[in-house]
């Protein structure tokens, strides 16, 4: 969610990796081990809780936990708890960050010392006062100083034991002063409106009798306000402090006339120090980040440059394939790039372009796409981000199963339990790795769409550049799909939120053995048991050494990397995709009766949907009717009251529809995908369509008689796997502005070596030879364009840096004045005094 500035959006979001904790204090009892949970925090807001670690003083969680930051904050927080069954669960220590802090530790593992808890320290929100001090003549004629303080709101108080009724203590500090007033309690509410005002004598004449109350007027100066917020408490431990605010009283001025909001703060004694590790400490990986974005045309040059990657010629010299050179970890590249190009659909070309170039450069089929580059990076993002709805529906549901049962499934003899027998445990594994193996294998219709269209993509570039070798069209795509997708996710469900959680130590063994035989089932490779280091496991992949387990994976490889772009049928395969009898319904007719179905073989390509009179006819030329794909403009369900028969789909063309039953839900559903998937690609499919038939002259869904009349409904939409991404292109953009940016340095770097290589062709200079440079000419007018896009960015932020700056207001509701921020607020203020005068 963005914070709207102005003509500006400004995101937040944090991503974490919380590693472990260490040296936490044993606990005082006859058992020293804790059971401990690690929670973050926005400010006092929990935002994620780590699984509990049992019986550990040196708790490893592993966790990694992201999040769109949807309000502002003072402090991002960790806190260690120790899990209590009978009681309340208690805190060990904390790591509190200042929001102006985190980038000290951005992207860096770093082990922060843990501080104590308690109450006197947790302290959020803020308050609006308002001072004013006046002349005030007493009844003897004698002029004293009254201050009138007004509180008038709170926001963003902490909710306490699941309560929140606060009140504000206000008390005038001086020499032997300690008056306090109370304004009343405003129940269940964390934003209290008091607006009350409290009256307090600052100076008195010198004759007055109590002579500890003289203060001259020199002196008010020294004085402070103290407002304290409290949470009224029916509990027998008093009401709990939420935090306090002390404003000198020097900041009334001249005008006598004080209206701010501040931060609440901590009590003086509230951060007692504690030793080094005393508490112990915890292991955390930050990565802040915050996101100015401008307005849509700002972006248009650079995202036009971006845009046009796929057709530069070569690729090396696009925009694109550029930020990857510079960036340190292509993965820093890959994340922006693959969402800006799924926004604006053209992922495909894109990452077409770039593998293209790659698997030309490769020379051994062997290595194809082994490296951690650009390609293999953004195709990676580019499943994650695609692929997750299809990981829910192929892996979730064994994957909870396998986090459940908790079946013991070692099969390496030194680490087998003495209760655990080896035979007991390898059938375990069978089960689980020949389930997973026949869920992944079967699931092709599933994938989606843009995932099959990249897997054509590299099977042809493949195929084309190592003709000898036939597997290399399998081994490009199973390196994918297999190495970098299903072998992951099995081996790590959290990360790809199978899971809410890490596994525990026994589970996560269990699933790195079923992820290394998945993987090396989906290999291909000629020799499978030398894929093994440990005889264990090539002893276990003799159960799989079966021909019809490498035959299920190409099958599978086939489907998902076949396209249903009309435009490259011709250069591919011919594939059967799925077969079978169904009744259709004659095409074409008006009347309709028993003559009118009869039962047919159907057969589905990846070029055409056909059906024959019996299946022995399907072998040969016979079809009674067959439809092109790209004559397919939507696949629907059909509602029963048409024709008054279960099971009915229709297949929707240009001219008509045909109207097929299947033999049960099951069939009709598989069926439905399946069209649906292959067809998803045309061009002119439908957006709307009749769930009725059309019979009698009219439409039965919406009455319509002409037979040509546009769709009542609108169509399903495909698969869900194939959903939308909530993708914002400009905030893309700029975060590829920032990186570009960030490395200008190796931007600069590149044109030298542009120049270098045009105008010297010798040995390559050592510090250049990282590039890959193809055309230095071309490559050399692309940075330019960068560079100059980045620049005019930059005088951009530069700006609304002085403009912000200058329209600040400490002190007001969005810039409350804090420990740090006072000192700016009294300059401000007497800059403002100046310029008046």
């Amino acid at each position: 969610m963005a914070v709207e500035e102005e003509g500006l959006r400004v995101f937040q979001s944090v991503k974490i990796k919380i590693g472990e904790a260490k040296n936490i204090p044993p606990y005082p009892g006859p058992n020293k081990m804790r059971d401990c949970y690690c929670t973050v925090n926005l400010d006092q807001e929990e935002v994620f809780r780590t699984k509990t670690i049992e019986k550990s003083l040196c708790p490893f969680y592993g966790e990694d936990f992201y999040c769109e930051i949807p309000r502002s904050f003072r402090h991002l927080s960790f806190y260690i708890f120790d899990r209590d069954v009978f009681r309340r669960d208690s805190s060990i220590g904390k790591v509190a960050v200042k929001k102006e802090d985190l980038q000290k530790y951005h992207g860096k593992d770093h082990w922060f010392p843990l501080q104590p808890v308690s109450a006197d320290s947790e302290v959020q929100g803020k308050v609006h006062l308002e001072l004013r001090l006046s002349e005030v003549i007493t009844d003897s004629g004698v002029i004293c100083h009254k201050l009138a303080t007004r509180v008038l709101e709170c926001q963003d108080l902490p909710i306490v034991n699941g309560q929140c009724d606060p009140y504000a203590a206000v008390s005038l500090l001086g020499p032997s002063r300690s008056e306090a007033k109370k304004t009343k309690v405003k129940r269940k509410n964390n934003n209290p409106q008091f607006d009350e005002i409290f009256f307090f004598e600052v100076t008195k004449p010198l004759s007055y009798t109590k002579r500890q109350f003289d203060v001259e007027e020199d002196d008010v100066d020294k004085l402070a306000l103290k407002v304290d917020l409290w949470n009224a408490s029916n509990l027998k431990f008093g009401d709990e402090f939420l935090g306090e605010v002390r404003v000198p009283l020097k900041v009334l001025g001249q005008s006598g006339v004080h209206d701010a909001w501040y931060f609440l703060q901590p009590r003086d004694n509230g951060n007692k120090s504690v030793k080094a590790d005393e508490l112990g400490s915890l292991r955390l990986n930050i990565v802040y980040t915050e996101d100015h974005v401008f307005s849509t045309e700002h972006y248009n040059p650079l995202r036009d440059l971006l845009l046009q990657s796929a057709h530069v010629q070569p690729v090396s010299a696009s925009a694109a394939h550029i930020l990857g050179e510079a960036c340190r970890e292509k993965h820093e590249a890959a994340v922006p790039l693959v969402r800006l190009f799924l926004h604006y659909g053209k992922i495909v070309p894109f990452l077409s372009a770039i593998a293209h170039a790659e698997i030309n450069r490769t020379q051994d089929p062997n290595t194809i796409f082994r490296g951690n580059s650009l390609t293999s990076k953004c195709i990676d993002e580019t499943m994650k981000l695609a692929g997750m709805h299809y990981l829910q529906v192929t892996l979730k549901p064994i994957i909870d199963e396998i986090c459940t049962d908790h079946k013991p499934c070692e099969i390496d003899p030194v680490k087998l339990k003495e209760s655990e027998n080896l035979d007991t445990n390898r059938e375990n594994l069978r089960q689980y790795v020949d389930r997973i193996f026949n869920v992944i294998t079967s699931s092709g219709v599933s994938c989606p769409t843009v995932m099959c269209d990249i897997f054509f993509s590299l099977r042809e570039s493949a195929a084309s550049r190592f003709q000898v070798d036939p597997d290399v069209r399998y081994t490009a795509v199973s390196s994918f799909i297999f190495l970098r997708f299903f072998a992951p996710a099995i081996l790590s469900p959290n990360l790809f939120h199978l899971r809410p959680h890490h596994p525990d130590p026994c589970t996560s063994r269990t699933l790195t053995l079923i992820s290394k035989t998945i993987q090396t089932l989906g290999s291909l490779a000629k020799s499978k048991s030398a894929n093994f280091k440990e005889s264990y496991m090539a002893a276990f992949y003799d159960y799989f050494n079966e021909q019809k387990y490498a035959d299920a994976v190409k099958n599978f490889l086939d489907l998902i990397s076949s396209s249903g772009r009309w435009d490259e049928r011709s250069i591919e395969t011919s594939i059967m995709l799925k077969e079978g009898f169904m009744i259709k319904r004659a095409q074409g007719r008006k009347r309709f009766g028993l003559k009118n179905f009869k039962k047919r073989w159907f057969r589905l390509t990846n070029h055409e949907f056909t059906y024959h009179k019996t299946k022995g006819n399907a072998k040969g030329e016979g079809a009674l009717c067959s439809i092109p794909i790209e004559n397919i403009l939507a696949v629907e369900r059909l509602e029963e009251e048409s024709f008054k028969m279960k099971n009915m789909f229709q297949v929707i063309q240009p001219e008509r529809a045909l109207y097929i039953q299947a033999n049960n839900c099951v069939d009709a559903r598989d069926w439905i995908d399946i069209l649906t998937k292959v067809s998803q690609c045309n061009r002119k499919r439908l957006s709307t369509y009749h769930p009725s038939a059309y019979l009698n002259g009219h439409w039965l869904c919406c009455k319509l008689s002409a037979d040509n009349a546009p769709g009542c409904t609108p169509c399903t939409g495909g698969l869900p796997a194939n959903i939308q991404l909530d993708v914002d292109g400009d905030r893309e953009t700029e975060r590829i502005y920032s990186l570009y940016s960030t490395y200008m340095s190796k931007l600069v770097k590149m044109q030298e070596a542009c120049g270098s290589r045009s105008v010297y062709d010798g040995p390559e200079q050592e510090e250049y030879s990282t590039f890959v440079i193809d055309d230095p000419q071309e490559t050399y007018k692309t940075l330019r364009l960068i560079i100059s896009a980045v620049q005019t960015l930059e005088q951009q932020h530069t700006q609304y840096k002085r403009d912000k700056f200058r329209k600040t207001k400490y002190g007001s509701q969005e810039h409350p004045i804090g420990d740090q921020s006072f000192q700016c607020y009294i300059r401000q203020q007497s800059e403002s005094s100046t310029y008046s005068i």
